[in-house]
């Protein structure tokens, strides 16, 4: 069975697309822990990134420092954060995350509550920068 970020990146269930190419997909988190929390995700579904062949993980590391650049430029922040658990989602993915301090990484505590349209709005921001 697809997982849900496949059936994503197919189309079948919306999401505030950041960026894309052949191979990767990037997205606004709908639970943002902070704002312009993104994922970056593999178009082909592999469950754990360590799965992932060295070739294909050294190229969405770079798809995801290009999101990473375009975060910078929209979203003051001291530094984007990068986490890799996998546990929610059966498919590799990062989450790219605006900070400026260690603690706004922190999954545990309650996430933003952010409207629909203030994800699009954030999304087109950010693929207009990632260009």
């Amino acid at each position: 069975m697809a997982s849900i970020f496949s059936k994503i990146v197919a189309g079948e269930i919306p999401c505030h697309k950041v960026a894309e190419d052949e191979e990767f997909f990037a997205f606004l988190d709908i639970n943002p822990v902070s704002a312009g929390h993104t994922l970056v995700i593999p178009k082909t579904e592999i469950d754990y990134i360590f799965d992932i062949d060295d070739s294909v993980l050294g190229r969405m590391m770079a798809f995801a420092k290009r999101v990473a650049q375009a975060q910078e430029k929209v979203i003051p922040c001291k530094r984007v954060g990068l986490a890799v658990m996998g546990l929610e989602v059966p498919h590799a993915h990062i989450h790219l995350i605006p900070i400026q301090k260690e603690s706004d990484m922190y999954f545990g505590g309650e996430k933003m509550q952010v409207s629909q349209e203030e994800l699009a709005d954030l999304a087109m921001r950010l693929r207009a920068a990632f260009k």
